[in-house]
């Protein structure tokens, strides 16, 4: 079975996320931003979600995690929780 781990940042608008986008474009630090903005218990951690397989997340969740480039920030993606930024960092 697939899986993959990656780490995210939740904020309510998608102008915040977009925001925090441009901001780890420029050179921050996603794990600091996590901590700083994130309104999900994982940014405690960096925004840091561990390893999880396919249906494990919600569905827009997993086609980001399951299809799109590792090590690169994808987003803002639109869920029922808000918007979020993730990265993507394994896939096997």
């Amino acid at each position: 079975m697939a899986t993959a781990s990656a780490r995210h940042i939740l904020v309510a608008s998608e102008d915040k996320c977009n925001e925090l986008k441009s901001e780890i474009e420029g050179g921050a630090d996603f794990a600091d931003l996590a901590k700083s903005h994130s309104t999900c218990p994982s940014g405690k951690s960096g925004g840091e979600l561990g390893e999880f397989g396919p249906g494990m997340m919600v569905a827009e969740f997993d086609k980001v995690c399951f299809n799109e480039a590792v090590g690169e920030v994808h987003g803002p993606i639109k869920t029922q929780f808000g918007y979020h930024l993730v990265e993507v960092t394994s896939r096997s």
